[in-house]
């Protein structure tokens, strides 16, 4: 819990002071909200501006009941703390409800604000943002099951594939056997695509549950996404998908393995493709990102490229979100379920993050995030 907010007896701040507080209430990155004992808005620093989507100049003088109207639970904290003087704090499935944009999953203290004389003189409340930690324990928890799949699917694939190839080179001797004009070379032809067909998706649960090592080197995302949209243009070129292009030319090589990246947004590209029923746009956009930083022990931390693959298609269902890097589970009529989980797979060996934003009806964005090492 963080130390109540207090000022007792040690006499009113410095200039020196005040400025010091000033700019740590500038940079911070956390909302904080200042109250006084009449619950009217006296403070409202940039991160809380940024929470709440709305300038500091719009809320001073506002009423807290205003500010959080029927959101009982930021109204309860500010109420005690108002009433009994107490710090109070709340990181229990808490949302922040905005009008224009989605809930926001965030813990919440408040505190008393004291007078150097001693009296109460307001409340101070600190809003954290828990969405990028959300996001994180996602990709965890992703991480963990897919694992733990590969690793199952790994030993049946061994299992499988033996008498598979049984299979297949008996249907081929009878192949051989049987005259060309035979009807029953179609059973044959048959059972070989099949078998085929399985043995695909065999390699690809392999890939899953023992992949080979990523071969590290300078890869140049620019030339891989434009070689892709190339090849992607010529695949729509009788049906109106665009591809648009937005990518940063001043962002340095990642390190990575250019072949498992490349399957990777082919993966990501052509499922943006494919979501698109008959007219729409498929926008790729890549820059250095705002939201991570990557950190390891010893070393200074190093920025992420965002990679964003956002498209216009039909979208998916909010109920479908969480099953969607489940292997097997597909919206597509033809497909086998592996590809985002292989995709998932390929973005953790880069030690990147890969999240999904998606509404019925409104389309899809990708954001990939990799480490841009100096």
């Amino acid at each position: 819990m963080p130390p109540e907010v207090t000022n007792k007896g040690t006499g009113p701040p410095s200039s020196t002071d005040s400025a010091l507080y000033g700019m740590i209430l500038e940079n911070i990155d956390r909302a904080v909200i200042a109250f006084n004992q009449a619950g009217r808005i006296t403070l409202f620093n940039p991160a809380a501006e940024a929470l709440m989507e709305c300038s500091s100049r719009q809320m001073i003088d506002q009423h807290y009941q205003e500010l959080f109207k029927g959101q009982e639970t930021l109204l309860y904290l500010i109420k005690v703390a108002l009433e009994e003087g107490r710090p109070i704090t709340d990181d229990e499935g808490l949302y922040l409800h905005r009008s224009k944009a989605a809930p926001l999953p965030i813990n919440a203290y408040a505190a008393p604000i004291f007078a150097h004389r001693g009296d109460q003189d307001g409340v101070v409340m600190i809003i954290r943002d828990l969405s990028r930690i959300k996001e994180l324990e996602g990709t965890l928890r992703r991480a963990d099951r897919l694992s733990m799949l590969g690793t199952l699917a790994a030993g049946l694939a061994h299992e499988i594939k033996n008498p598979l190839g049984g299979i297949k080179g008996a249907a081929q001797l009878l192949s051989r056997e049987l005259t060309k004009k035979s009807s029953l070379q179609d059973y044959t032809h048959i059972m070989i695509k099949e078998v085929e067909r399985i043995n695909f998706i065999i390699e690809e649960l392999m890939d899953l549950g023992n992949p080979r090592p990523p071969v590290i080197g300078d890869v140049d995302l620019t030339d891989i996404l434009d070689n892709i949209i190339l090849l992607q243009r010529e695949a729509v070129h009788c049906q109106s998908i665009k591809f648009k292009l937005k990518l940063d030319p001043s962002i340095p090589p990642v390190q990575g393995d250019e072949d498992l990246l490349t399957r990777l947004f082919l993966n990501l590209i052509k499922n943006a493709r494919e979501a698109i029923p008959h007219k729409g746009e498929v926008l790729i956009e890549t820059r250095i990102s705002s939201n991570y930083h990557m950190s390891s022990p010893g070393k200074r931390s190093s920025p992420m490229v965002d990679i964003t693959i956002r498209d216009t298609g039909c979208g998916i269902a909010q109920e479908e979100m969480d099953r969607i890097f489940t292997p097997y589970f597909t919206t597509k009529s033809k497909g086998s379920g592996l590809g985002l989980a292989i995709s998932q797979k390929i973005v953790e060996d880069h030690h990147g993050l890969l999240k999904i934003e998606s509404s019925p009806e409104k389309g899809t964005s990708i954001i990939v995030s990799l480490p841009l090492h100096r």
